[in-house]
């Protein structure tokens, strides 16, 4: 992929990776998230194209098993499909356009084998944090809960496969974090902080 940043993000739920990546997108323009595909039916007030491509499964299927696949990443999650689809996430990159993906550790495992991501976990200051931040939601019960706090110690075990690393304390300091991240990784390549190739003269 040329020109934009594949921007990859994963935590554990209830880290606060939205509210963070939300703030950043406001502050930096050409961030784009990744519409993904999925089977599940929209839940009142979704929009085909905006929070996801809605798709019957045997068009997911088809997409999936296309040479080469038609997904950048795929998983099948409580009986429904979703997917990351090569095609759109080549087309925003094209354009100039860094393109954000919030996606598990499986998921990310399998965008590296097909691209060169910049990869980045955020996590909470510690485990006893993130069980107090997804009781005081209110909407756990203490099933969901365990389950939940079990997939985030396996979840922080793959650590170490990522570039950067975010500990969401200080929300402030979380987002400067991350967007601090993507204006040097467009330096890299030679684009402003805005995501705009960079015009110098000798």
């Amino acid at each position: 992929m040329s020109n934009g940043l594949l921007i990859v993000l994963s935590a554990p739920s209830g880290c606060g990776k939205t509210t963070i990546v939300r703030q950043v997108m406001r502050e930096l323009p050409g961030l784009e998230f990744s519409v993904s595909h999925t089977t599940r039916q929209p839940r009142p007030g979704e929009v085909d194209g905006v929070q996801y491509h809605f798709v019957t499964e045997p068009e997911f299927i088809t997409l999936r098993d296309q040479t080469p696949c038609g997904f950048l990443e795929w998983a099948e999650v409580h009986g429904n499909w979703y997917g990351t689809s090569v095609a759109e996430v080549e087309t925003r990159c094209r354009a100039g356009k860094d393109v954000l993906l919030d996606i598990d550790v499986q998921g990310a495992a399998q965008v590296r084998l097909r691209a060169n991501p910049v990869t980045v976990f955020i996590v909470p200051p510690s485990l006893a944090v993130l069980e107090q931040r997804l009781r005081g939601r209110g909407t756990e019960n203490e099933g969901t809960l365990a389950k939940r706090l079990n997939n985030a110690r396996m979840e922080i075990a793959a650590i170490d496969a990522y570039q950067y690393l975010i500990i969401n304390d200080r929300l402030d300091e979380a987002v400067e974090s991350l967007r601090s991240i993507i204006i040097a990784e467009r330096s890299r390549q030679r684009r402003d902080r805005g995501g705009v190739p960079m015009r110098w003269q000798s």
